[in-house]
């Protein structure tokens, strides 16, 4: 199976710090019909999410069902499958001490979609990943994905190396998914 590992916020819903509310939840214009033309190329959805929030206190691990939920509801209305969804609890500048850790699966560490590599028999090396960080690419290129920036301004750093080059870049998620999807019919 091949897999596309998104991130959640400024990529697939709005950028809306620390938000767990589902009804503030929506998609970002063009993902539906993006995932669509990804699912179409037999590609399963992945949410692979960092939500420090729980590390700092701002809210608890229990409000992440509930975000699933919704994510898996508005790709349902999308005639889309959420095969699975992701999130680490952690940062070692928390104010909770159970999450307050230099973990595996934060990103850029790839743990996440390694595990979800585990969970499913997902083929890392025919796989992509999709952020707008590259703290998201890092991750990608670490478990062995290509991958694929979305280049919309939330990139701040610019801190690049060996492990932080995309494999392409997109102004959005509609325009990464026809990159790779003319990539796919290339090889």
């Amino acid at each position: 199976m091949k897999a596309i590992f998104l991130d959640k916020d400024g990529t697939l819903v709005d950028d809306l710090p620390y938000n767990i509310e589902p009804r503030r939840i929506h998609l970002l214009p063009g993902a539906g019909a993006a995932l669509r033309l990804l699912a179409g190329l037999d590609y399963r959805l992945f949410v692979v999410t960092n939500q420090s929030g729980i590390a700092h206190g701002c809210f608890g691990e229990e409000v992440m069902a509930p975000v699933a939920d919704r994510l898996s509801d508005l790709l349902f209305r999308e005639q889309l499958t959420l095969d699975g969804f992701y999130y680490c609890p952690h940062h070692p500048l928390g104010t909770v001490a159970a999450y307050a850790l230099v973990c595996h699966c934060r990103k850029p560490s790839p743990g996440m979609l390694l595990r979800a590599a585990r969970d499913h028999p997902i083929d890392l090396r025919a796989s992509w990943m999709i952020g707008d960080v590259l703290h998201d690419v890092e991750a990608g290129n670490r478990a062995g994905c290509r991958t694929l920036l979305i280049d919309n301004g939330n990139e701040t750093e610019w801190r690049l190396g060996p492990r932080r080059l995309p494999t392409r870049m997109a102004p959005d998620l509609y325009s990464a998914a026809l990159l790779i999807a003319e990539h796919d019919e290339v090889n």
